[in-house]
């Protein structure tokens, strides 16, 4: 299973909201992740509608979670935005193969995603962000991480051979 880029979005959007205080603005949460201004907006846009954050206009305007970090559950912010989880179409789709009905793999595959969503809406939101430290560790991390692939790219002979691509994202130590 992947998640579309999206979802990806979405969630990293929530995360960078619940990890620090007050109201951030569609730019700061892309120029955090370095990614499109325009898809952070769309994603947002959704966040909003989903009620997830909540959109505030005017000079002291931006965006914030609606909700508390513990309120929201990941699985449901992943099925929100993915809809459909199914592994094959014959889990949710009756008559898509001629062994369907009397097929075991269809079983197991239905099994290992209702585990998957089960495990996703135990996680909270609220137990993978460090409000206040968590942006600060991720920032310090991308900084620590420049300076040793500037380091080890001129050790190794590589003098600026790999230039960054327009959409790359910074890495984020996961945990």
């Amino acid at each position: 299973m992947r998640l579309a880029l999206h979802t990806d979005y979405a969630l990293r959007t929530l995360i960078y909201l619940a990890g620090r205080p007050g109201k951030a603005s569609i730019a700061d949460v892309a120029r955090f992740y370095q990614i499109s201004k325009d898809h952070v907006a769309k994603v947002v846009q959704a966040l909003v509608r989903q009620g997830y954050v909540r959109s505030l206009r005017g000079a002291k305007g931006g965006i914030e979670l609606a909700r508390r970090p513990e309120e929201v559950q990941i699985g449901q912010v992943v099925l929100d935005f993915e809809g459909n989880l199914h592994l094959l179409d014959c889990v949710g789709i009756a008559n898509v193969c001629v062994i369907q009905p009397g097929c075991r793999l269809r079983t197991v595959l239905a099994e290992a995603e209702r585990r998957l969503v089960d495990y996703l809406n135990q996680v909270r939101l609220s137990d993978i962000v460090r409000p206040g430290g968590q942006l600060l560790e991720i920032t310090k991390l991308d900084h620590r991480q420049s300076k040793e692939t500037a380091a080890g790219s001129h050790a190794s002979g590589d003098h600026g051979q790999h230039s960054k691509n327009k959409g790359s994202r910074p890495r984020v130590k996961r945990r």
